[in-house]
């Protein structure tokens, strides 16, 4: 499982020209299942993510949670991390969990999120999206499982 977290200032996402999820000041995160992952890997990323201390205090540093200033999150799919570039030119997905299992687990980690106390908006799974953000700082972490 990986997951980038990027500290935005707003953040949006659309299909088809309509926007299916927008927020405010928060994370957007770039979400990816690979095959053999877990609901423990889901687990741990959700409590990561949900006291992940990255916002910055009064004094300028990383000290405040996402739901100590009222974030919000943007979640976007994106199996396209578990990509393997080690032999040739094209971008091989061997990795990456078949999509029907992966949509699962996609909806149980933005439900966990969500059972935190955050609020979650979502791209649309399998989709192709079209994701706008303002970056803040920029500050962006990769968490893998």
């Amino acid at each position: 499982m990986k997951v980038i977290i990027q500290r935005v200032k707003e953040a949006s996402v659309s299909v088809d020209n309509k926007v299916t999820g927008k927020i405010g000041q928060g994370y957007l995160l770039y979400v990816c299942f690979e095959a053999g992952d877990t609901m423990d890997k889901v687990d741990l990323a959700v409590e990561k993510i949900s006291k992940f201390r990255i916002f910055n205090d009064d004094e300028g540093k990383m000290n405040l949670s996402l739901s100590q200033v009222q974030g919000e999150v943007l979640s976007i799919s994106q199996f396209t991390l578990s990509w393997d570039g080690k032999k040739g030119h094209r971008p091989s997905f061997d990795k990456s969990m078949q999509p029907n299992e992966a949509k699962i687990f996609y909806r149980k980690f933005n439900d966990k999120l969500t059972e935190n106390g955050l609020r979650v908006e979502m791209g649309i799974f399998g989709a192709e999206m079209l994701v706008e953000s303002k970056n803040d700082g920029p500050v962006t972490f990769i968490l893998e499982y």
